[in-house]
């Protein structure tokens, strides 16, 4: 059995697929809990392109180096 916690509430689901699509369709923070993992992050950015995601939001992030 996956959880997924999200506002307090919690989901169950029978597959990791299951609870990964309804954590994408849902696009907010959310964690999920399986075989003693917990995953928490926002799921559904699948890649970036051209410095944006497939949302149109710019990606901003900036790698620093240090000395």
């Amino acid at each position: 059995m996956i959880t997924i916690e999200h506002h307090s509430k919690t989901y169950e689901f029978e597959t990791l697929d299951e609870a990964m699509n309804w954590a994408k369709q849902l696009g907010e923070f959310v964690t999920i809990k399986f075989n003693d993992l917990e995953i928490a992050g926002k799921f559904g950015v699948d890649g970036i392109t051209s410095g944006k995601f497939p949302n149109g939001e710019p990606y901003t992030w900036k790698k620093r180096r240090r000395y």
